[in-house]
């Protein structure tokens, strides 16, 4: 396990592929978890389901991010995911 692991707070994976609607498996667990602690309100299960829940939290966290608002994880919205999951605080 690398150190970046041991830092996380969400040890899915540590693949970063490109996500959207209709994308399965531990990156989107990932991604769900990283929604979760980096969003207030209600939590994503953290199913590996990218469905209509996972995609509005996604449009959700890129709106107060002020990033891309696309519903796409890809490697911008990675990036920011990982520094607000791992911060003490939430994006909105």
């Amino acid at each position: 396990m690398t150190d970046d692991a041991l830092t996380q707070r969400c040890n899915y994976t540590t693949a970063r592929p490109t996500l959207k609607l209709g994308s399965k498996g531990d990156a989107v667990k990932q991604a769900q978890c990283f929604l979760n602690f980096s969003l207030i309100g209600d939590a994503l299960a953290e199913d590996g389901e990218f469905g209509p829940v996972t995609d509005a939290a996604t449009r959700r966290f890129q709106k107060c991010a002020e990033i891309t608002l696309d519903g796409i994880i890809g490697a911008q919205t990675w990036s920011f995911l990982t520094f607000w999951a791992n911060s003490t605080g939430f994006v909105c």
